[in-house]
């Protein structure tokens, strides 16, 4: 199955929101990702340009686009953003299909 990373922040208002009443979130993010048959592999938090970062595994991009909507959608993110991770096998065969394609350059004549 392909695996994702996430990267989110909360809202003000949720850490207001956890700062009152802390939460263990990794229990609702494995629910999510299960429930389309993927696996949570892991749940951070951090400093800098986001709040956590999650690592899923899901069956296809769009098992895995309905969970980013889901949470998207419920209002205690102020960004969340996934990026398809390929595995180093599919990049050497992206690089090998690359390399047939003849790419010409914007503005450059054929």
């Amino acid at each position: 199955m392909p695996l994702y990373l996430s990267r989110f922040s909360y809202t003000p208002e949720t850490w207001s929101r956890l700062t009152r009443n802390p939460e263990d979130r990794r229990k609702a993010a494995q629910a999510y990702i299960e429930s389309v048959g993927g696996k949570l592999h892991g749940f951070w938090y951090g400093f800098g340009a986001h709040d956590g970062y999650n690592l899923w595994e899901a069956p296809d991009n769009v098992s895995m686009a309905a969970v980013a909507l889901a949470i998207s959608g419920g209002g205690a993110l102020s960004s969340f953003e996934t990026t398809v991770l390929l595995t180093v096998e599919e990049t050497m065969e992206a690089l090998k299909v690359a390399a047939e394609i003849s790419y010409r350059p914007p503005g450059n004549p054929a």
